[in-house]
């Protein structure tokens, strides 16, 4: 599996996002890439920066909706697995999801973050209700493809329900500042999570000085042994393309033993299990 990670900042002018994401699209395409991810609200500025407003809903949209009709048609045409991440509008809430779009166009299913930050530069409380949806991992044409968005990655709990959701690769749009983390933890932290649950992760970060926080870029995807096998660089627009061979899954050390060899019931007697 070619997975293409589309890094590109966003400017103020939603319609020039959206068409350089299709550009993107187009190019990753063309390379051989059989999925392709974008970053946390790819085609907007980073709108958690500052509280919401009275107006913030208004920026928000269906699924389906315009961006994912455009990018159904897209998938379809290219024969691509596409997982965008939109400010949804559904009835009177908002969140932050992600559509999983197979490559015959259909929408599979909609991920939506589960687990919503307040701090300084994410203000996401005002913007996002928790999700509500619980199947974050979705058969594809191409494998089994999971999400955890942004947030949610923090969470071991969430990620291993990826990996018993049966997730051959997960995809993490993110919104990752530079400077936010201790040295070397902001990768670790998605090594680990890929290696003790035993699938491909692929993490696609916003790039960009916006009105508050800079964006570092630096994309990357590990293997099931929790090895990283493509990084993109700092602050630069780029795809990243990584090769991912899924027989390499069964023989992963999560695979081999560690899933096998849970015990939920001893965890649930424990009181570790809600």
């Amino acid at each position: 599996m070619n997975v293409a990670l589309v890094q590109q900042h966003a400017s103020p002018d939603r319609e020039n996002n959206i068409r350089r994401g299709v550009e993107a699209l187009r190019e990753a395409a063309r390379a051989g890439a059989s999925l392709i991810a974008f970053s946390e609200l790819s085609f907007l500025r980073f709108l958690p920066q500052s509280p919401a407003t009275a107006d913030t809903r208004a920026l928000a949209e269906p699924i389906p909706g315009p961006t994912t009709d455009l990018f159904s048609k897209l998938a379809r045409e290219h024969g691509v697995v596409t997982v965008l991440n939109l400010f949804e509008r559904d009835g009177d809430k908002t969140y932050d999801s992600s559509p999983v779009i197979d490559i015959d166009g259909r929408i599979l299913g909609v991920a939506r973050m589960v687990q919503i930050m307040e701090g300084p530069g994410f203000h996401e409380r005002g913007y996002y209700a928790p999700g509500d949806k619980d199947a974050f991992v979705f058969q594809t044409g191409i494998g089994r493809i999971g999400v955890a968005i942004c947030y949610d990655r923090h969470y071991p709990e969430h990620m291993r329900l990826l990996a018993l959701q049966g997730a051959e690769l997960v995809v993490v749009p993110q919104a990752g500042v530079a400077g936010e983390w201790t040295p070397g933890l902001f990768e670790a932290e998605l090594r680990v999570a890929a290696f003790q649950n035993g699938y491909f992760a692929a993490l696609v970060n916003r790039v960009g000085e916006e009105e508050v926080n800079h964006f570092a870029g630096e994309s990357f995807v590990v293997d099931p042994d929790g090895r990283v096998i493509g990084r993109a660089p700092r602050d630069e627009d780029t795809i990243l393309h990584a090769e991912c061979d899924l027989d390499q899954i069964p023989r992963s050390y999560a695979q081999r033993h560690f899933l096998h060899d849970r015990r939920p019931g001893f965890y649930r007697a424990a009181g570790l299990l809600d």
